[in-house]
């Protein structure tokens, strides 16, 4: 699966609390430290997609671990068998960074690339990152739509665009799950409630809703809602 290089991304140490939280935190049952990433996690998907499902940050023992967004935590285990079932990926089950996951027309990566303590990166953090984010966006070159997980995605990304320009004010593009927000430079804004365990098993979101987003997305690239 296709990552995207994004220079002086692979070794950053620009958060010296993320660094710090990285290198103490304990591994998961039956494994050891050489088992983990932890570092710095880039995107992956279909370099010519039309579609970015933009995530918070790598979890502790999902991304942090693995090396790859969404795969080996409970957000990954609910998404990816999702996907393929509508045909945004050749296989339903994800293991590791080398089980063989391609994506179809989608890329995925975090607004923060690095594991913050409590799943929440502060503003410094999302500040440091974004940089990396602008990259990464800028050579989706096919890019229509982006996905947003959450509201500190959300926001993080809103912060990029008004520093481009885009958007005045935050305020003006608000977070809701199956939001659409059209920018001025043609991109489409979807909102999407984050597909973390305790989003699914408190109800808040689960596969009818994920599944009626994506159909929505589809009908945007083929103009046919929004």
């Amino acid at each position: 699966m296709a990552s995207l290089f994004l220079e002086g991304l692979d070794g950053c140490r620009r958060c010296a609390r993320l660094v710090d939280f990285m290198a103490q935190l304990r591994p998961s049952k039956g494994r050891t430290r050489a088992d983990y990433h932890n570092g710095p996690v880039n995107g992956f998907g279909d370099l010519q997609a039309r579609v970015c499902l933009l995530g918070l940050a790598p979890g502790a023992h999902g991304a942090n671990r693995t090396g790859r967004p969404f795969t080996g935590d409970g957000a990954g285990h609910f998404m990816f068998p999702l996907l393929h079932q509508v045909g945004f990926s050749n296989q339903p089950e994800i293991f590791s960074a080398d089980d063989g996951l391609q994506l179809h027309d989608r890329y995925i990566t975090n607004a923060v690339k690095c594991l913050p303590p409590e799943n929440k990166p502060n503003s410094a953090e999302f500040t440091a990152c974004r940089t990396y984010l602008a990259a990464e966006l800028q050579k989706l070159q096919a890019l229509r739509v982006i996905i947003v997980l959450g509201h500190g995605a959300h926001n993080s990304l809103l912060r990029l665009f008004q520093a481009q320009g885009l958007i005045k004010r935050l305020s003006d593009v608000p977070f809701g799950h199956g939001r659409i927000h059209l920018l001025a430079n043609g991109l489409t804004l979807v909102g999407c409630y984050h597909t973390s365990r305790y989003n699914v098993q408190t109800g808040r979101m689960n596969k009818a809703m994920f599944l009626d987003l994506l159909d929505q997305v589809r009908l945007l690239l083929a103009g046919k809602n929004g």
